[in-house]
């Protein structure tokens, strides 16, 4: 694992840039790592990150990963389980939360209007009941 998460005490966010496509998703979907310390090989550490989907942006393919993930929709609607055209699925509105263990397929996701989601990811430590 690299190296531990910062110490940030109430940075400013710039909202305008820094946003990049996450590996493996579709265009559309752009996120901003706050804070990270994962190693996803070594399943180890916690990601703190915002996720945009773009307004009509769509992923065709659900997901899963190995980690726990914590989704809190703090602006726009998020469609959970459109089809492979962008079309369906079940809609939801800020402010809502999702908290999946690892190994939990969800998705596919669009958004009509676009969205705003913040994400925590992050491994079982040693200490934690399972």
């Amino acid at each position: 694992m690299g190296k531990p998460k910062p110490h940030l005490e109430f940075v400013g966010v710039d909202l305008q840039s820094g946003w990049e496509t996450p590996p493996g998703y579709p265009p559309g979907f752009t996120q901003k790592i706050l804070a990270s310390d994962i190693d996803e090989q070594a399943k180890k550490g916690s990601r703190t990150r915002l996720l945009r989907i773009a307004p009509g942006a769509y992923s065709t393919e659900p997901f899963v990963h190995d980690h726990w993930e914590e989704v809190f929709l703090v602006q726009g609607d998020l469609v959970v389980g459109n089809d492979a055209q962008g079309r369906g699925g079940q809609s939801s509105q800020a402010f809502t939360y999702a908290c999946r263990p690892p190994g939990v397929r969800h998705g596919p996701f669009t958004s009509r209007d676009g969205c705003l989601l913040y994400e925590i990811h992050y491994y079982e430590t040693s200490g934690r009941q399972k």
